[in-house]
């Protein structure tokens, strides 16, 4: 059974044991793009992708499951080299605490995604990022533009074409950082982590 066989089944769900960490060379591979019309696989490996992201993102299920929360995922961190990324931002709580209207800001699977425009404006989160695929805290400032427009293909193998600034921005350049064997570290300031680029937009 290939990897993608196994990751795929209909019982299967994706937990941490079936994502790869920092050391394995899939996640410094330049992943292959997917072919078109999408295989029915792909199409479910994306379906898988987005899954997991909803269950580690409830703690019941993450906590079933033993999952470290997440809002993005690229295939090649399932150690599947192919140009798929899923990304799932949830809107916040009211100051009531009340749910959002719209739970997500962003809910998105998307084969072949390629930044075709960005902004000169460079931005980073305040406290840093994470990675399912790292296990260790790595501080300082990941410098990423503040604005993007991106084309990918979605599951019905439709082109799109989407702008998207601040958090969701952040989210879907470190997933394509992973499909083109970029880890987010790479683009910290190994010097001064915490260096104050003129213009830098901090986000909390």
């Amino acid at each position: 059974m290939t990897r993608i066989e196994k990751l795929t089944r209909a019982s299967h769900l994706i937990d941490m044991n079936d994502i790869i960490r920092e050391g394995n060379p899939t996640l410094r591979q330049v992943a292959q793009p997917v072919e078109v019309p999408l295989a029915d696989q792909d199409i479910l490996l994306g379906e898988k992708m987005m899954q997991f992201l909803k269950h580690s993102q409830d703690p019941v299920m993450a906590e079933k499951l033993g999952l470290r929360g997440g809002v993005g995922l690229a295939a090649p961190q399932l150690d599947i080299s192919k140009r798929i990324i899923a990304c799932l931002v949830p809107n916040p709580e009211d100051e009531n605490g009340n749910p959002p209207a719209q739970a997500y800001a962003l809910e998105v699977i998307m084969y072949n995604p390629k930044i075709v425009s960005h902004s000169v404006q460079e931005t980073a989160l305040a406290d840093g990022e994470g990675c399912l695929s790292v296990d260790r805290p790595v501080e300082g400032y990941v410098i990423r533009h503040s604005r993007i427009t991106v084309e990918y293909t979605d599951k019905q193998g439709q082109a799109q074409r989407i702008k998207l600034k601040g958090f969701n921005a952040i989210v879907v350049q470190h997933e394509i950082d992973h499909i083109n064997g970029i880890m987010f570290y790479d683009r910290i300031n190994a010097e001064n982590p915490f260096a104050m680029k003129e213009g830098l937009l901090l986000i909390d």
